[in-house]
């Protein structure tokens, strides 16, 4: 196994990096320039005007974002949307209303939570066909940009249903976030959809693609979030001296290393592992213990997500002192994405028991 980024995937990060060193927009606003120097179709099909790339370039891509912080919705457009979508298989008439639309900068998410249910694998949701139409009935929760999103896609008892994000029954409460992301609980009150956007299946698909951007999303934070805690520290001075000299602050940025290098290990381990099990499938290979390996690095990526990110980010937050609580200090953007995704992977105990049932099943 060799983890080192190829060509490919070098060429992404280096695109991002170029977009961020030219604008200095970090939130909603850098999204048409996002969408306008072809990052979003990275994953696209030839077809449909896109490079044909897969998962680990996405995952390049979102580290880099998440290097610095940006706030836009490459994470549910590409982890919980395109990429999700490509390795279920949509129909030819859906696939050339969502992918060029994407291109042009369409925002798609995911309703991957029901309330008290995060990742939900048995929906209550329910996905009930009426001639050639589908009506959708049920709630979710924590459903990032539902307000601008073109499709949403929708885990039922039936499949994935891919809804229009305007479709009439569609109620959307807004709710608090740490980041200041949009972020909807949704009623679907017999929405009804054309029989082809429901695909069968497909809720294991969609939950390791989300678990893998958001891994992604993860380390890139971290790796950010430390370089500007080092930088801090090594230029911050108490008592005539930086902050970096004293040894129990040395301590703390070493802890913070050990956890930014396990987290991304754990990243790219998962994502390797994903991006095999979709050439393997693509090829028409069913290797079952490969599979097997996939769930387990994706589990426990989820865990060290949910358990480790948030603590090293309070680290950080206490090496900067007083300027941790200051929300127009870049630290901010950093802990708050931190605290929402480690929500909805539903938290560390969350992912621990998750964890632990798939050790005791092995």
């Amino acid at each position: 196994m060799d983890f080192t980024r190829d060509e490919s995937q070098d060429a992404v990060a280096e695109v991002v990096v170029s977009l961020l060193e030219r604008e200095s927009a970090r939130d909603i606003a850098l999204w048409p320039i996002f969408s306008g120097s072809g990052l979003l179709a990275v994953p696209l099909p030839e077809r449909f005007g896109g490079d044909e790339m897969g998962l680990l370039e996405v995952s390049a891509m979102l580290t880099e974002l998440a290097t610095d912080a940006v706030q836009i919705p490459a994470l549910s457009t590409l982890a919980f949307g395109v990429l999700p979508l490509l390795a279920i298989g949509v129909p030819d008439a859906l696939a050339e209303k969502v992918f060029p639309a994407v291109a042009e900068g369409a925002v798609l998410t995911a309703a991957l939570h029901e309330a008290g249910s995060p990742f939900v694998v048995k929906p209550t949701t329910a996905a009930v066909a009426d001639g050639d139409t589908v009506r959708i009935t049920g709630n979710k929760v924590a459903v990032p940009y539902a307000d601008t999103a073109r499709w949403i896609l929708v885990p039922t008892n039936a499949g994935v249903a891919v809804v229009d994000g305007d479709a009439p029954g569609v109620t959307k409460t807004a709710g608090p976030t740490s980041d200041g992301v949009p972020e909807f609980s949704l009623r679907f009150d017999g929405v009804q959809i054309p029989a082809e956007q429901l695909l069968p299946g497909g809720i294991a698909e969609l939950h390791r693609f989300a678990l893998a951007g958001i891994g992604s999303v993860a380390d890139g934070l971290l790796k950010g979030v430390l370089a500007l805690t080092a930088e801090h520290v090594r230029t911050r001075e108490q008592f005539g001296r930086p902050l970096a000299e004293f040894q129990a602050v040395a301590q703390q940025i070493a802890d913070v290393y050990v956890t930014s290098r396990t987290l991304h290990a754990a990243a790219v381990s998962a994502n390797w592992a994903l991006a095999q099990a979709v050439s393997s499938s693509r090829d028409g290979e069913n290797n079952a213990e490969h599979s097997e390996r996939t769930e387990d690095d994706l589990d426990v990526l989820a865990y060290t997500v949910a358990s480790e990110l948030p603590a090293a980010m309070q680290k950080c937050h206490h090496l900067h002192g007083g300027l941790g609580v200051d929300i127009t200090h870049p630290l901010h953007r950093y802990y708050s994405q931190a605290k929402d995704i480690a929500r909805w992977l539903g938290g560390e105990s969350f992912r621990l028991d998750r964890l632990g049932a798939r050790c005791s099943s092995n």
